[in-house]
């Protein structure tokens, strides 16, 4: 005989359906608020495939010009999600709906901060020139011997339609150029010997993570590649010291060009102004 106090137990169909009815289900949550999920699925996207984009070239799954050539449809794809989800709010608000605020808002924050991390590198283009070889000498730049300077180094030269620069070869105008838009970059003088200034350079160059190609502390001369970002773009650098004061000081030059691309967005002039601040604890220029 059973016990008349003992629970009943509930059938396997009853649970299941106990526990949908509790639980609910992705697709009645993508019902409940589709404009939410499209915002946040768009606003996650556009992140996510910068990433693939770029890793891809990186790891050589396709040229470095597709991953690059993706990014401007990517980034506009952040800026129509972010105009769709403020139509969104403005129609719920006129139709007297209350905005589903969880999902879209999240999808909004992350297209906004994917727009912001670009804003650095849209001002960058639009103020810094066309050039990707920055060095402290313009007259007698230092000259790479260990690493090929690419072929097209002086090829698409900004300032050829410009009349102030009429007459003007590639270089004469790169020089020009580069002396507007970094009129900072300029030899260092450092109060050691040359060989124990490359040596510090070296040391340094090291600590970057820089592939060192060449060095040579008696000639005064170090040659090395830095790898930057997902794309995993090549920079090539040489580093130039010359006696000063019968050799108790050094006049440091320093060259950095990009070996892809046309714009370096800042990069080189960024590398050689902190290099040097931390070769010579200064960026005080020559005196020569």
């Amino acid at each position: 005989m059973s016990d008349q106090n003992e629970p009943v137990k509930p059938s396997k169909g009853e649970t299941r359906a106990a526990t949908a009815s509790a639980m609910p289900g992705k697709i009645g949550s993508l019902r409940r608020d589709p404009k939410g999920w499209l915002i946040l699925v768009l606003g996650l996207g556009a992140p996510l495939a910068f990433l693939i984009a770029a890793a891809g070239s990186g790891f050589g799954l396709w040229g470095w010009q597709a991953g690059l050539g993706a990014i401007p449809w990517i980034i506009l794809v952040a800026v129509l999600t972010l105009l769709l989800a403020i139509i969104f709010i403005v129609l719920n608000r006129r139709k007297g709906r209350k905005t589903r605020w969880p999902l879209l808002g999240l999808g909004m924050v992350a297209t906004l901060g994917f727009l912001a991390f670009w804003i650095p590198y849209v001002i960058a283009v639009a103020t810094l020139p066309a050039i990707h070889d920055i060095t402290t000498d313009l007259a007698d730049p230092p000259q790479f011997t260990a690493i090929a300077l690419r072929d097209d180094n002086w090829d698409n030269i900004p300032g050829a339609d410009d009349s102030d620069m009429r007459g003007m070869n590639p270089r004469q105008r790169w020089a020009t150029v580069h002396q507007d838009a970094y009129p900072d970059i300029r030899s260092v003088r450092i109060d050691q010997p040359v060989a124990v200034v490359i040596e510090k350079a070296k040391r340094l160059a090291e600590d970057r993570g820089w592939e060192i190609v060449s060095v040579d502390p008696a000639s005064g001369n170090l040659e090395a590649t830095d790898t930057i970002s997902l794309f995993r773009f090549k920079d090539d650098v040489v580093i130039r010291a010359r006696s000063a004061e019968n050799g108790a000081a050094s006049i440091i030059d320093m060259r950095s060009v990009s070996r892809v691309g046309v714009h370096d967005i800042g990069a080189n002039a960024k590398r050689v102004r902190r290099f040097l601040s931390d070769l010579s604890g200064t960026t005080t220029a020559a005196s020569q």
